[in-house]
């Protein structure tokens, strides 16, 4: 269930997606109220589960992790007991950035973030060694037009 945001609240997110680290004087300013007020939206945002958490974001490539890999995943397996050991596996992967389960052809879409096409190489082996699964595609991003965490609020 969405929860009710004002003009206020939007704003202060626009700014905390921005930059988090902002003091909440520098916030208070650019959205023009005072640091109480916003301290108290912020809260009660958290509160809400509006704000999950703050956190850094790194570069990978100067991390060396270089490679981003898009695995497309069909099954012919929908038990609940495989479906319980595959989401296991990729919850315990720290190279599987993000996982959807789909609708259509494709059962599972994966972003993978690795160093380099043997790295993938050994994520592909060790996951198809904890399940089974019918067909793997992984397709190689040649460049990242965009990438963002910010949502459009």
């Amino acid at each position: 269930m969405a929860v009710r945001l004002d003009e206020m609240d939007r704003k202060i997110l626009v700014e905390l997606q921005a930059d988090a680290e902002q003091s909440l004087d520098e916030i208070a300013r650019k959205v023009g109220s005072s640091k109480t007020p916003v301290w108290n939206r912020i809260r009660r945002m958290k509160e809400a589960g509006v704000i999950t958490r703050q956190t850094a974001i790194l570069d990978p490539e100067a991390l060396g992790l270089e490679a981003c890999f898009f695995v497309l995943i069909r099954t012919s397996e929908h038990e609940a007991e495989w479906q319980r050991k595959f989401l296991k596996a990729l919850r315990e992967r720290p190279e599987v950035l993000e996982a959807h389960r789909l609708a259509g052809d494709i059962d599972y879409i994966l972003k993978v973030r690795v160093k380099n096409a043997r790295a993938y190489d050994t994520f592909y082996q060790a996951l198809i060694s904890e399940v089974r699964i019918y067909n793997v595609t992984a397709l190689l991003s040649m460049e990242e037009i965009k990438a963002t965490t910010v949502l459009p609020v």
